[in-house]
This record gives C-alpha cells, structure tokens and sequence, in this order.
C-alpha cells in the first residue's frame, strides 16, 4: 500500500500540530533519557558547557591571547562572548550530526506504516532547544553573576534564534533521508560541524580577518546568529532588519526543500534499512 505523503509548507506545521502529543513525549524521553542512569542526571547538561567554557576561554584568551574588541579586556568578558558563540553552534551541531541516524536507528518505526517519520526531525531541533535554553540559563546567570547585567535585547532572542531553527529543521530532514542511503553522511557529519565552528565567530571576530575571508565566514549559517546573538545580549546593539529577514527567507526555503525531500524520499527507508 502506498501512501501519499503531503510536501506542502503547510504540512509542515500541520503534521506537527497534529502529533504535537507524541512530539512531545519523543522530546521528554529523549531529553531525559541522554542522561538517565546518570549519577548527575540533568546536571551533566550544565556541567559540560561549562566545563568547555573554561578550557577555550583559557586556551584562547590566556595562551592565543585573543581578543574582543578594545583595549585589555577581562576574562570574564571574553567567556561570555565565547560561550555565546558555542552555544548556538551547539544547537546546530547537535541536530546535524544527529541527522544521519535518526531515520537508521529507528527500523522500528520505519516498518510501522502509521509512524509518522517525519516529526523525528522535530524531536531532535526540539530536543536541542531546550539544551540551548538550558545554556543560555547558565549564560544569564553568568551575565549577571560577573556584573555585565542582562539588557532588554534579551527579549529578542527568539527573535534572532529563529531563522536558525528553521534552517536546522530543513537540513536535519534532508540529512534524516540522506543518512538513510549514504552510510558515510553519518561519518562525515562530526567534521564538517567541527570545521563550521572554526569558520565562524566563535573564538574571534569577524572583523579580524581578512575581506577575502570574510565572505568565507558570512556563507556559514551560524555567523549570522552568532553575531546578532551578542549584540542583542551583551552588547545592546539592534538587530540589522535586512540581514535577519533575508536569512529566514532563505532558511525557510531550505526547510521546505528538507521537508520536501525527506517526504518523497521516505517510500524508500523501508527497502534500504
């Protein structure tokens, strides 16, 4: 029995709204359940940021000797703008490298014809959300802990995350289905996030480096957030319109193409796994 599955952009929401219960229920396990038998349980989830905080921020700013900005600057000022960074990389990396198993460890579901594969992509951004909120917690934490304080840009956050959601969204469906019919995406996957994180202002700013490879770095997804991220949060600056409204354009079109993709491609999944 073949099943029509919808590739419309409305579909997109529409599925989710309709399975919203078992997205939900998807999201607690997985969430919980990366840290279950664990010892520290949900602690590891702030405990491992931090612990990368502390060792970029003294390899990059006591040993690299990097800098932000004017003038001398504090430690604590460089870890904030380094822990900004890393975690909207975190977001994107966690769901890309993710991706290409998502659809060949679950058979299970695959085999059952009402499964509805395609909100796995959902759990996943989802999922990696609510550790990014968990980070950004500790970095509002921090803000306010060493003095920086929080400013009304913070508001904005969701504003400025959003065009990167939707663009995770998109790609973690196209790599669900890629993964499927080429094992080696998933083998890939870890370098070339790896690769994104030092092709983006994580550990230096943009400006420091050449025109040439400015452009380099403004093709990378995560540039964008990254830096709209910290003006809003640290830096009291406004969000540039027209760069944000061209990403999201630009992100929902790759979602819709994932989308499109995962739901022709899905007939399928069956056959290869």
């Amino acid at each position: 029995m073949s099943h029509h599955h919808k590739t419309t952009p409305a579909a997109i929401m529409g599925s989710l709204f309709v399975h919203r219960e078992l997205v939900w229920d998807l999201v607690k396990r997985d969430f919980i359940g990366r840290y279950k038998g664990s010892f520290m349980g949900i602690a590891w989830s702030l405990f491992h940021p931090l612990l990368m905080l502390v060792v970029y921020t003294l390899v990059f700013s006591v040993a690299f000797k990097a800098r932000w900005g004017a003038g001398e600057e504090s430690k604590v000022a460089f870890a904030l703008v380094l822990f900004s960074g890393m975690i909207v990389h975190g977001l994107f990396a966690e769901c890309l490298n993710r991706a290409p198993w998502l659809i060949v460890s679950q058979p299970n579901y695959v085999k059952k014809v009402v499964f509805p594969l395609e909100v796995l992509p959902w759990v996943t951004v989802i999922s990696a959300l609510l550790h990014f909120l968990v980070s950004l917690g500790l970095l509002l934490v921090f803000c306010v802990a060493t003095g920086v304080g929080l400013k009304p840009g913070i508001a904005l956050i969701p504003i400025v995350m959003l065009p990167l959601v939707v663009l995770t969204l998109g790609l973690t469906w196209l790599f669900a289905s890629l993964g499927v019919y080429l094992r080696d995406i998933a083998q890939g996957m870890g370098i070339i996030t790896t690769v994104l994180m030092f092709l983006s202002p994580v550990f230096y700013p943009s400006s420091s480096l050449p025109e040439n490879f400015r452009l380099l770095l403004a093709f990378n997804p995560i540039t964008l957030p990254i830096e709209q991220l910290r003006d809003v949060m640290l830096w009291g600056k406004a969000i540039h319109w027209g760069e944000w409204g061209i990403s999201l354009l630009l992100s929902c079109a790759i979602a819709w193409v994932g989308f499109w993709w995962f739901q022709k491609s899905r007939r399928g999944f069956a056959d290869v796994l």
